[in-house]
């Protein structure tokens, strides 16, 4: 039983009774059994617990969780305090730094954004150790999509930012007016001078969320909650 303790729970009941959920759900006990997986089970959703649908304002969708130890904990890109952030976060810094002269804050964990209401979503939930992408195609996506489908039927303005062929394949899925989607190459090491270095994106998130009346994004507060 999934338990989000707020408005997610509401939204996505119907989903956690599908077939494929429960498919997934079979696949993953037998992988939290006999294998080391990550993030820890009871972290797999911090990313909806975090930030409820009502407060949604920014959509970062990552692909999957970080694979080494102690690293994911539920959010996209962020690491939990006392881990050394990963090379595609220390990229997310520096852009930051250059938008907005924001230093690198002293620890990777992104949970001060998500409590303001920056959705750090990966596409699939879960991964084996050491093996990007061994969960993809289990079912994740099918309710990731479900979760970007519902965000893109929301009436009130939302920022996605797209980094990289993944989450930009995505695109397909916000066909609401109302919102801003930003695209640009991954952070990481291998692709962040194709795009990502000097895309703005975090200013310009934050100029759309002013301009329709909505609180902008303290992207100083990386670490405050």
């Amino acid at each position: 039983m999934v338990l989000l303790n707020n408005d997610w729970d509401a939204l996505l009941s119907d989903e956690f009774k599908k077939d494929y959920y429960l498919k997934l759900r079979e696949f993953l006990k037998r992988e939290y059994f006999s294998k080391r997986i990550y993030p820890p089970m009871n972290d797999i959703f911090n990313a909806l617990r975090y930030t409820s649908y009502e407060n949604t304002k920014v959509v970062i969708l990552g692909q999957d969780p970080y694979h080494g130890p102690g690293q994911a904990h539920g959010l996209c890109f962020s690491v939990k305090r006392g881990i050394e952030p990963p090379p595609s976060l220390k990229n997310i810094f520096k852009e930051l730094y250059s938008e907005l002269q924001i230093p690198a804050p002293e620890c990777g964990e992104l949970v001060g954004w998500a409590k303001q209401g920056v959705l750090l979503l990966n596409t699939t939930l879960t991964v084996r150790e050491s093996s990007p992408q061994s969960h993809k195609g289990q079912g994740w996506e099918i309710l990731t999509d479900k979760i970007i489908s519902l965000i893109n039927e929301k009436e009130e303005p939302v920022v996605f930012m797209l980094w990289g062929g993944n989450a930009r394949a995505k695109k397909q899925l916000i066909t609401n007016k109302n919102h801003l989607v930003l695209e640009c190459a991954h952070p990481s090491p291998l692709s962040a001078y194709a795009g990502f270095f000097g895309c703005n994106h975090f200013v310009l998130a934050n100029s759309f969320l002013i301009e329709n009346n909505r609180n902008p994004i303290e992207w100083d507060k990386i670490n405050n909650y």
